[in-house]
């Protein structure tokens, strides 16, 4: 060996160190953490996400879905650790992983505040022919606030529905700023005209910038991309419609929107968000009371979402509608 080691330049006192470096001497925990769950605890978590209630859901919509039960079985992090352990994670169906934005002001401090809309295409079955979906949305509460589908596009069409949901909400002149892109049908001069006799604040995205009206953008892809979209064109502008009306009774009575701490758009357009996400902090608490080496700090923030942001770029023009307000 001490040739071998002068052949190679180190002396074989360092080869014996080496050797006595090399050898592992971690011992790692002897017990396990005081936070693990229990197999029951990990069984449960598996049966609820492969339920019949809940197989379509992701984690972050199966925790706060039962919070609102009133029972907490394990964070969201951890159903997702499970579940990736057994190999559950595929996206399923036309789901695509969501994509974050951090949208800058206009600010919307309440329903009614902050509209956006804008017009997308539903295929027919009929080649080249389409129909078109006019869709209206408040970005506090994210509720759909109006639709309707057309066979053309047109601002008169845009204009009538803008004063039925001005009606319909009871909304006072100098009250609402409405942000869409810069198409016909938003710019034109009967839309121009109507919003102008409403007193509803008109915005408009940058042209050919589709990011500056990202929340109608990101309403078109749930649509598009939600399970329940026909995989065939619609044979009908009737067929068509009666899709609509049940996604818009899905979309703003059931679902629980990430953007607003997974409460309902109606429920927080309407206020009672406030008394749910309390619900579940008591919950939370509750849970962690009960088994205090679970959390090393504090709980899950269900905290009410106060403002929301759009367009740094329009900023100017919140400032004018507290000016006409």
């Amino acid at each position: 060996m001490g040739i071998a080691c002068d052949d190679m330049g180190i002396s074989l006192k360092t080869f014996n160190s080496w050797q006595i470096v090399s050898i592992d001497q971690r011992k790692g925990p002897i017990t396990a953490p005081a936070n693990k769950l229990s197999e029951p605890e990990r069984a449960r978590v598996i049966e609820l996400a492969t339920s019949k209630e809940y197989s379509d859901l992701p984690p972050c919509q199966i925790v706060p879905k039962l919070a609102d039960k009133g029972e907490y079985v394990a964070s969201e992090s951890t159903f997702y650790r499970l579940l990736r352990e057994q190999d559950m994670l595929t996206h399923r169906g036309k789901s695509k992983p969501s994509s974050g934005y951090k949208p800058k002001p206009l600010i919307a401090i309440s329903p009614n505040e902050v509209w956006s809309w804008d017009i997308t295409y539903l295929r027919s079955n009929v080649k080249g022919q389409f129909y078109y979906l006019y869709m209206f949305m408040d970005i506090f509460s994210r509720k759909i606030v109006g639709w309707e589908i057309h066979e053309v596009e047109s601002m008169e069409y845009s204009s009538e529905l803008i004063s039925k949901i001005y009606e319909k909400e009871g909304v006072k002149g100098g009250q609402v700023i409405l942000h869409s892109d810069n198409g016909g049908s938003m710019k034109g001069a009967t839309m121009l005209a109507t919003l102008q006799k409403l007193g509803i604040v008109p915005s408009f995205s940058r042209p050919s910038v589709s990011n500056d009206n990202p929340f109608s953008e990101s309403l078109f892809k749930t649509v598009k991309y939600c399970p329940q979209y026909p995989s065939k064109p619609f044979a009908s502008i009737i067929d068509a419609q009666a899709w609509v009306e049940t996604f818009v009774q899905w979309y703003n009575c059931e679902h629980l929107h990430s953007g607003i701490k997974f409460v309902t758009p109606s429920s927080r357009h309407q206020g009672e968000d406030i008394e749910i996400l309390n619900k579940r902090k008591t919950i939370y608490e509750l849970a962690k009371q009960k088994n205090k080496n679970r959390w090393s700090g504090a709980t899950r923030n269900w905290n009410r979402i106060e403002e929301v942001h759009l367009n740094n770029l329009h900023a100017e023009t919140f400032i004018a509608r507290k000016e006409v307000s």
